[in-house]
């Protein structure tokens, strides 16, 4: 019995978890190799205090998300490889729109930003390999800089997770995890190679792998290049302006990428390092018919001679990383020390257009050249500490993080001034077992941040004859100020695990502090045609909220419902007003930064029954309400308010042998219910339908085992507009039927 004790504990996606629980395989941990850490140091630890003769009643065996789901009060989701790899789309993000809560706003094929429950932007926080993810991330049309191959598993926290991530984590998190460390010494690796028939995309990954002793190294490369791509209609208003789409396509949204990663490491039995440096570089186009410019303008003939040029406007940025993961061992302690460096260098590329009073010519001594719009470029230095504690009914977490920003800006257009920014914060968790069917959970987090905006003086004078202009003519559109914010947040949930069900709940408070958009904006955003204006007294955004979860599974059913309030004191938001700009946007509507109390409550479902060993049914469903309390836009909802919507999924995997292994065919019918509950200058949008089909095996050739994976997303080429997609403000539809075929290969 003691030696099958050992070997099931020793499976990376297994606990063995006996009344008196020994091994917790959080996979998720933030250092390399956790899922064996505990094993190898805290476990036999605690086997030397047990007496030599044990008997164990039970053995219960959990997977990693069952087990996530009943020790974590807070909501949570794990995603494992194989459904990022069947569900894979133009980007990560986009790959999981199909679990409930989940939301994107979609940015053409390469690009798109993740909404938890309504909530996005710098609401919700991508963390990768146990650092925040920092980009450009405030805008609507800034993609994630992640390479979506290198992803192996993603932990999704629905709600407030400020107590343990900080700040930006007010709606949620999004945890990208790479794979762990080679287990064995030996060379090995993968190839996956993939096709999309919407937009020609073709590209894929290599990975390869070593380790001898302790010591391993592995690189990976991710290649992509695809064309404009499809929407069922040959045409769309821009502003009131009919646009030709030749042949349905969006012109100049082709794009490609070009990605590296390398990481080598150290693993002994007590301590472990890893050191990992990544780059994810992309290029991709603007919709050239509503970047700004006046659509009649655009050179059609240019664009439409081919649907693989990029062509202006268009958009660079590399995303460059280096993280080193320290973690030691000693008795019943587990350190972690996570040190982290992040450069995004992004650029925008537009034809110079003057707006307001900018000459008409573009100055030859200029610093920029003619085409480059905007330019930004944000170094970021992280610092992690964490230190667990396992005693016989408390697992203590004390940590500590700081950050250092640095962003300097470029071009002929502005819209917010550089500035320099850093935190720091303190928390303290502590997880303890009530009984064997009860755990509470606390936290208890402090944090410090503070901003210096620069100033800004434009470039040229606000009058009408330049040669007349006085140094008081060119206006500063930010002025230097600094802000210190200090936020004192807390904690507190209950699980209650009896057998096959599982109940939780979890109240806390969460923060969020102001970024310099929301501060200091004041430009033309020609993305929106609106102008911004910031607002430099705004106070962090406060939020309370209570989760509820159960989840009741059987023999032939796994039920889940997972409902939340959301009470927002202070939320932060841009509001239309009734001004127009004359000095810089050529009439544009204005838009301010305020604050309203908001109201937000929500719930999603899912049900799962399996009828036998090869079929089985599943729904799922989401639901989220908004509606501000206070301000100017009372009784409204929130922006990109996303409808309410489900998925009827049926599943087909027969047990076959010998060519065909684990075959699997899914078919997904999705309805998405009208948003009518919008907020101006929104528009309603229209329900729809869509059907997506899924199927794939692993197939045997030449002794090798290739795994083939089929999806056909939007099969009967549905026309529909996504309330939360960036291009719903000027209608233009979601991309037509699209076939996409991957293989994947590992040696």
């Amino acid at each position: 019995m003691t030696y099958l004790l050992l070997f099931v504990t020793s499976l990376l996606s297994f606990s063995y978890v006996p009344e008196q629980r020994l091994l917790e395989a959080t996979y998720l941990d933030s250092t390399e190799g956790q899922a064996q850490r505990r094993w190898d140091t805290v476990i036999p630890a605690k086997l030397d205090t047990f007496p030599r003769i044990q008997e164990l009643e039970e053995v219960v065996v959990i997977d990693q998300a069952e087990m996530i789901r009943r020790e974590e009060s807070n909501n949570v989701e794990l995603i494992k490889q194989d459904f990022i790899r069947e569900n894979r789309s133009g980007s990560l993000m986009k790959s999981l729109e199909r679990i409930p809560g989940i939301s994107m706003i979609g940015i053409g094929s390469g690009a798109s930003k993740p909404l938890i429950r309504g909530l996005g932007f710098n609401q919700v926080m991508v963390v990768e390999n146990g650092l925040k993810h920092e980009g450009q991330q405030w805008g609507a049309d800034h993609g994630l800089e992640v390479d979506q191959f290198a992803a192996d598993q993603i932990q999704i926290i629905k709600g407030p997770a400020s107590f343990k991530y900080g700040s930006d984590a007010i709606g949620g998190v999004i945890d990208i995890r790479e794979k762990l460390a080679p287990a064995e010494d030996g060379f090995g690796g993968s190839v996956e190679l993939g096709a999309r028939s919407n937009n020609g995309w073709f590209g894929g990954s290599a990975n390869v792998f070593y380790r001898k002793n302790n010591w391993f190294a592995e690189g990976r490369l991710t290649v992509a290049d695809y064309g404009d791509f499809r929407v069922p209609t040959d045409s769309v208003f821009v502003y009131d302006f009919g646009v030709a789409l030749h042949e349905g396509q969006v012109r100049n949204s082709a794009g490609q990428e070009l990605d590296f990663s390398t990481r080598v490491g150290f693993l002994g039995k007590n301590f472990r390092n890893t050191l990992g440096v990544s780059r994810v570089s992309t290029k991709a186009g603007f919709f050239a018919n509503a970047h700004g410019l006046e659509p009649r303008q655009v050179d059609t003939g240019l664009h439409d001679r081919s649907s693989r040029d990029i062509l202006l406007p268009f958009q660079e940025v590399t995303h460059t990383k280096v993280i080193n993961k320290v973690s030691y061992a000693a008795g019943k302690n587990f350190l972690q020390l996570d040190l982290g460096y992040q450069r995004n260098d992004r650029k925008e590329w537009s034809q110079y257009v003057n707006h307001g009073y900018m000459p008409a010519i573009y100055p030859a001594e200029m610093l920029y050249p003619s085409n480059q719009e905007r330019a930004f470029d944000k170094e970021v230095f992280s610092i992690n500490v964490k230190d667990e504690i396992f005693l016989d009914r408390h697992e203590l977490g004390f940590g500590a993080s700081g950050e250092y920003q640095h962003n300097d800006i470029g071009g002929w257009g502005f819209l917010i001034p550089a500035f320099q920014q850093y935190s720091y914060g303190f928390f303290a968790i502590d997880k303890y077992k009530l009984t064997p069917l009860w755990q509470l959970t606390a936290a208890l987090r402090f944090d410090h941040s503070q901003i210096h905006v620069e100033e800004y003086q434009d470039w040229f004078p606000s009058v009408e004859d330049a040669s007349q202009a006085t140094e008081d003519d060119y206006l500063f559109r930010a002025e230097e100020f600094q802000r210190k914010f200090n936020s004192l947040v807390w904690s507190v949930g209950v699980n209650y695990n009896p057998g096959d069900l599982v109940l939780k709940a979890n109240v806390g408070t969460s923060f969020r502090m102001p970024i310099a958009k929301e501060l200091a904006a004041n430009g033309v955003n020609y993305h929106y045609f609106r102008y911004e204006r910031g607002n430099a007294n705004l106070d962090p955004e406060r939020s309370l909220q209570l989760d509820l979860g159960g989840e009741l599974k059987k023999e032939k059913w796994l039920l889940s419902f997972s409902p939340f309030v959301n009470y927002f004191s202070n939320y932060i938001y841009l509001n239309p007003t009734a001004e127009m700009d004359v000095l810089y946007g050529a009439g544009n509507q204005v838009f301010n930064y305020t604050q309203a109390e908001v109201l937000r409550y929500g719930a999603e479902l899912s049900a799962l029954y399996q009828l036998n060993s090869k079929w089985s049914f599943e729904l799922l469903g989401e639901y989220v309400y908004s509606e501000q309390k206070s301000g100017d836009k009372q009784g409204f909802t929130l922006p990109f308010s996303p409808p309410t919507s489900g998925i009827i999924n049926a599943t087909y995997k027969p047990l076959t042998e010998g060519f065909f292994s684990n075959p699997y065919f899914a078919v997904d019918f999705r309805a998405t219910a009208r948003q009518e509950n919008i907020v101006p200058p929104e528009k309603v949008t229209p329900g729809y339908q869509l059907v997506n089909l899924r199927a794939g095996s692993a197939i045997s050739v030449f002794g090798q085992e290739i795994q083939t994976d089929l999806q056909v997303q939007n099969l009967f080429n549905t026309r529909y507009l996504n309330h939360t997609s960036f291009y719903r403000l000027i209608n233009l539809p979601e991309a037509g039927r699209n076939i996409s075929v991957s293989l994947s290969y590992e040696f």
